[in-house]
């Protein structure tokens, strides 16, 4: 009897935030090696070009663009009265995760931004953003949550939004843990304002260790359903990202292996094929 080939997102967050990272993304989006990628419009490498070059290949092809939520350093808010900041930045991630949690942060602030983030996109692309998601998971923060939905249901409401819960928990890492907790309260709130979100999620992994990331990548696969998500970091480190971001040589790493002839069998075997718009 044949398998069902189930359909899933691969997507590839931090477009915008190098150069090397965007030449990269777009390079698996034309070689359908992946079928999705988040934006990230506050970031130095976000630009009325770069947006035109990913404009194209979605309009060629059956790509996702979305809008990655980014409210943490380096990066500049957009709104004037953002707060609160250092120097004119968002808040590094820590201590945005601690100010939300804390009550410390506006939420009328908060939707003011994520609906300034929304609106730069539709500009840039000329359409809502196809889904939403957070710049080192922000969306899914104490307080930012309800602001980013509340502007996602105004800016984007035909929009997914990314919830991070796994489908299978094949480990105790606390990373993985703290977002399944944020998970289980976001998909509820997303639910009750009518926006919908990915049944299933996978990607999350320590990246200060040199993995084996076709091995980790089969993890991923472990029990995802149809339409889920697989969020990945393909890059090629420059200049630019060095100042942007401590996330580097794993990228590259990504890129290598999203790029492989044994990616594409990993998929085949498992029965997972690249979702469409």
């Amino acid at each position: 009897m044949a398998v069902e080939t189930k359909r899933i997102w691969v997507v590839a967050d931090d477009y915008g935030i190098a150069r090397g990272v965007n030449a990269a993304i777009r390079d698996l989006l034309a070689q359908g090696a992946i079928n999705a990628t988040s934006v990230m419009v506050v970031a130095s490498g976000f630009d009325e070009r770069e947006a035109d070059a990913l404009a194209a290949l979605r309009a060629a092809s059956g790509i996702a663009v979305g809008l990655h939520l980014t409210l943490t350093a380096p990066f500049r808010p957009l709104v004037a009265d953002y707060a609160p900041t250092r120097t004119g930045s968002f808040l590094p991630l820590g201590e945005t995760f601690l100010a939300g949690t804390l009550g410390r942060m506006p939420t009328d602030v908060l939707e003011a931004e994520a609906a300034a983030q929304i609106a730069r996109f539709a500009s840039a692309f000329g359409h809502p953003p196809d889904y939403i998601d957070g710049h080192q998971h922000v969306h899914l923060f104490p307080r930012v949550a309800d602001s980013a939905l509340a502007a996602a249901r105004t800016g984007a409401p035909d929009a997914w939004i990314r919830q991070c819960g796994r489908t299978v928990r094949s480990g105790p890492g606390a990373k993985a843990l703290v977002l399944d907790l944020l998970s289980a309260r976001f998909r509820k709130r997303a639910a009750a304002a009518g926006l919908r979100t990915n049944p299933g999620f996978a990607g999350s992994y320590d990246f200060g260790t040199r993995t084996d990331f076709a091995a980790l990548f089969a993890s991923f696969l472990r029990g995802l359903p149809d339409g889920g998500v697989i969020m990945c970091h393909p890059g090629l480190v420059d200049a630019e990202l060095a100042r942007n971001d401590t996330l580097t040589s794993p990228r590259e790493r990504e890129y290598a292996f999203l790029q492989s002839r044994a990616y594409r069998e990993l998929m085949a075997q498992h029965g997972y094929a690249l979702a469409a718009r």
